[in-house]
């Protein structure tokens, strides 16, 4: 459990580290282009991310998301005391990067972000962000779970482009990111409706996984 800990910490830690640092390096290096700067918070976040599950996979599954968690725990693949630790660990780890990325860039550690995000468009886009994240994780590893961490990272990379919000998909990347106001950020006051959504998109990708079962010989 202590090893399991620890990937996920560390694992969440960078993944934040990348989001938001990469969005403050795209936005000071753009010149006011945002298309140039969200391009380069986009290919440093999938990249990152399929590094993180090849190397933190055969520790704690690399979760890094609650709402993956979350799912994992209503399949019953685990416990209820690990899902619970997982996930504050997961929070800590991701206000922790965000602290990190801004220790880096030389900014105020701690922030509050003002940047909104907020509307039915952006709460459909967090929800169809989430559902396809988890379709991904659950299609791969059941099918092709050697695939899982090129899947992840592509789809996370197209997500930012076809969906609204920039596919956040992840509750704890959401309440860090609240604490960045920065390219990443998001105001407090939008995290929880994100969250919800993200939520209900990830409980649909498990109900689809359950109703098609298993592929046909």
């Amino acid at each position: 459990m202590q090893k399991k800990l620890i990937a996920e910490f560390v694992g969440t830690l960078f993944l934040l580290a990348t989001v938001v640092g990469s969005g403050i390096m795209g936005e000071s290096l753009s010149q006011g282009n945002d298309a140039i700067a969200l391009w380069g918070n986009t290919a440093a976040t999938g990249a990152i991310l399929v590094v993180l599950i090849l190397i933190f996979g055969p520790f704690s599954g690399a979760h890094f998301n609650p709402a993956v968690t979350l799912v994992f725990l209503a399949k019953g693949e685990i416990a209820r005391h690990q899902a619970a630790a997982y996930i504050v660990v997961q929070v800590v780890a991701a206000i922790a990067g965000v602290i990190l990325a801004h220790a880096m860039f030389d900014v105020e550690l701690v922030q509050a972000s003002v940047k909104a995000r907020t509307g039915a468009g952006q709460w459909i886009s967090e929800g169809v962000a989430t559902f396809g994240l988890l379709s991904a994780i659950l299609g791969c590893v059941r099918y092709r779970v050697e695939a899982v961490p090129l899947a992840v990272g592509l789809y996370i990379t197209a997500g930012y482009w076809f969906t609204a919000s920039t596919s956040f998909a992840n509750p704890a990347v959401t309440i860090a990111r609240s604490f960045s106001n920065t390219f990443a950020g998001i105001a407090g006051a939008d995290v929880l409706p994100f969250i919800g959504a993200q939520l209900v998109g990830a409980y649909l990708a498990m109900a689809l996984f359950k109703v098609l079962g298993e592929p046909d010989a």
